[in-house]
């Protein structure tokens, strides 16, 4: 992804992905509360131009504002304000077309105003962190689409490098060595899950592996670790799939977090 600047004073990043679907289901997913809810975090949307949109990023971390699109199913729009200190607020628009194969192409542009350069390595910064959540979106949108969702999400810093942290991570979890296609399923000592490794992603600053659940019950599994601001963390993201998600999510959230407080003693859990 590239920042574009225009003569007006925009500055703008975009990307399209492609995933399955109806535009009908595919709206569902990427304009709904629920929707949302299932592939990234927690979102609250009220479904009109002018009605509320609220992220719940953890830890009192959340960014809101305002649709300022609605047109089901094929166009949202939405503004953030106070989304980074104090950034002018930045307006995002989705846009959904049908392909053939009940196909839909997603089409995800970022917009700011401002003659100021700022905030652009942060408008920037979305390239790495949309891409991992759109594979989630196309795995819940190929196996469990309209399905509820529940989340379990743990992080917390790790005193080493990446490589170290990754290294204790994927061992402790029973991931070491494993690729696309490969059975995984977690050691003693570790909460139990078990999987089909479905990505593995490495680069310069992140490693991350996931899986789609079979066990204790359908849902993805993000396993991971990355550097930033010069801290290494290590992170586990698991959506639920299914009318027991939240109960199983609300067990599972009590044995990761015990567990990862073991894994990092010398950090305090997110």
């Amino acid at each position: 992804m590239v920042l574009k600047k225009g003569d007006d004073g925009r500055r703008w990043v975009e990307m399209e992905f492609l995933v399955p679907g109806t535009p009908e289901q595919v709206w569902q997913a990427i304009a709904t509360g629920p929707g949302m809810t299932a592939w990234f975090a927690p979102v609250t949307v009220e479904e009109h131009v002018g009605g509320a949109i609220e992220f719940d990023f953890g830890c009192g971390a959340t960014s809101s504002g305002v649709v300022t699109e609605w047109e089901p199913p094929a166009r949202l729009g939405y503004e953030e304000h106070g989304w980074s200190g104090d950034a002018p607020p930045v307006a995002t628009e989705v846009v959904v077309t049908s392909r053939s194969g009940d196909r839909c192409v997603v089409r995800m542009v970022h917009s700011l105003f401002t003659d100021r350069d700022d905030w652009d390595d942060e408008l920037e910064s979305f390239e790495t962190g949309w891409p991992g959540f759109f594979e989630v979106l196309r795995l819940y949108m190929a196996h469990f689409p309209g399905q509820p969702a529940a989340a379990v999400r743990v992080m917390t810093g790790y005193p080493g490098d990446l490589t170290e942290a990754w290294a204790a991570l994927s061992t402790a979890l029973g991931l070491s060595g494993l690729d696309v296609a490969s059975t995984w399923r977690t050691p003693p000592g570790a909460p139990s899950l078990e999987g089909i490794v479905e990505r593995v992603h490495q680069d310069s600053q992140m490693r991350e592996v996931m899986a789609r659940l079979t066990a204790p019950s359908a849902g993805v599994a993000v396993v991971g670790s990355f550097s930033a601001g010069g801290q290494t963390s290590v992170m586990v993201s698991i959506y639920f799939y299914g009318v027991d998600a939240a109960a199983t999510a609300a067990t599972e959230q009590a044995r990761f977090d015990s567990w990862i407080a073991e894994l990092a003693p010398a950090s305090s859990v997110s």
